[in-house]
């Protein structure tokens, strides 16, 4: 704990990290948002699924672009045009009374425009702290994150289901407009100037740690999104029941973070973590009740912000800071698919097998989360020797030819 105490002493970084977890909360509310929006609007898990893949297809374009673009115009500008729109975007989805293909239009708006954030800080954090410092912030910014993937849904849920569903994406644009300006404030995002990268698009992801850590972002995060829906489908929309559960699972995960997130970072490191994630997400998958659920998910829990810090580690050595900004908006990409992937395929699983077999409504979600954990633990598990061994090495970017310059805010 010393060692986090000491980085929240350090000048900036504690409000850093503030602003910028607040700027992108709306990232763990909008999947399960636009899920109870949609399957209240047209009474279908599946509609709701269609809506959400055309958000993850807007993602998937413009997560590296945008990233890239801040190389080239600046932070700033290109933070305020993404949220200006997303936010336009949300509120249609909220507001307008629309048929399936324009909630679609809009959820793919939405997608296109939503605002670079995270490559933003997490190419900043760098140049706030030294060397030694930069993997516990990595992991202090993973615990911090659970706030957004876990607790997130547990406030959409209770706004959706206590108030209305139009409401608790109301929130969501709020804290995207709220956030996004105080990010924007903060002192670092002028100070920090992200090179211009001289390579084509999607190169960085020929370096395999890039391109391994992206796609097992894609699968964690998916999980937790399969997770969430079979959760809220289990205990059903009208119960409250669903937010203590995935209150638990987000205080597991946060305390898991804090535990682990000092551990050195090897090869095995991804694997082991994901294994842990894959036997709660079984464990999930059997449980037939509030305390047997919750027990499984405490456990799943534990692994989920220690593995995301090992990924912001292996990206952040692996890479030169030319090309952080690009990398951070490919793995960024990656989990935010993989929050609206899940949610979709899970909505479509929940959906048939309650219809066609007379299962728990939830079973559906458990089973797509138990199928993506375990892919997301194979792949780390077969592919370790591509991974980085940074015990005892500094996990700062690589240097770039050329110096980067630094301007006043």
């Amino acid at each position: 704990m010393n060692a986090y105490v000491s980085l929240l002493r350090t000048p900036g970084v504690a409000r850093i990290i503030a602003a910028q977890l607040t700027a992108r909360f709306p990232s763990g509310m909008l999947s399960l948002g636009f899920l109870l929006h949609m399957q209240h609007i047209f009474g279908s898990y599946g509609a709701a699924g269609l809506v959400l893949a055309a958000t993850s297809v807007g993602q998937a374009v413009s997560g590296p672009l945008t990233s890239r673009w801040m190389g080239q115009w600046g932070m700033r500008p290109v933070l305020i045009l993404t949220t200006s729109v997303c936010a336009a975007s949300l509120l249609t989805v909220a507001l307008a009374p629309l048929p399936l293909v324009g909630f679609m239009v809009a959820g793919l708006i939405a997608g296109l425009s939503y605002p670079p954030v995270q490559p933003a800080v997490r190419t900043i954090y760098p140049k706030m702290v030294n060397s030694r410092q930069l993997t516990p912030l990595f992991s202090l910014d993973a615990s911090a994150q659970e706030i957004i993937w876990i607790a997130g849904p547990v406030a959409v849920t209770f706004v959706a289901t206590q108030i209305s569903t139009v409401v608790g994406i109301l929130v969501s644009v709020v804290f995207l407009i709220g956030g996004g300006l105080w990010f924007l404030l903060s002192p670092e995002v002028g100070r920090v100037r992200i090179p211009r990268s001289k390579r084509k698009l999607g190169s960085v992801l020929r370096r395999g740690p890039v391109l391994l850590t992206t796609l097992v972002g894609f699968l964690l995060v998916g999980t937790c999104a399969a997770t969430e829906a079979g959760v809220v489908a289990t205990f059903g929309q009208g119960n409250s029941t669903s937010g203590v559960v995935l209150a638990i699972w987000a205080v597991a995960s946060l305390v898991g973070g804090l535990l682990l997130g000092h551990l050195p970072v090897g090869p095995w490191a991804l694997a082991r973590r994901m294994v842990v994630v894959l036997v709660g997400s079984v464990l999930a998958a059997l449980a037939w009740e509030f305390w047997s659920l919750s027990a499984a998910l405490l456990i799943a829990g534990l692994c989920i912000a220690p593995a995301l810090a090992v990924m912001f580690a292996i990206v952040s050595s692996s890479v030169r800071f030319s090309d952080t900004a690009e990398a951070y908006g490919w793995v960024g990409t990656g989990q935010l698919i993989g929050a609206a992937a899940g949610s979709a395929v899970a909505g479509f699983l929940i959906d048939f097998v309650s219809a066609s077999h007379g299962g728990r409504p939830g079973d559906g979600g458990f089973l797509v989360a138990v199928a993506f954990a375990a892919v997301g633990t194979l792949v780390p598990l077969i592919f370790r020797r591509r991974l980085p061994d940074l015990r005892g090495r500094d996990a700062s970017p690589l240097p770039d030819t050329e110096p980067v310059p630094v301007q006043p805010s």
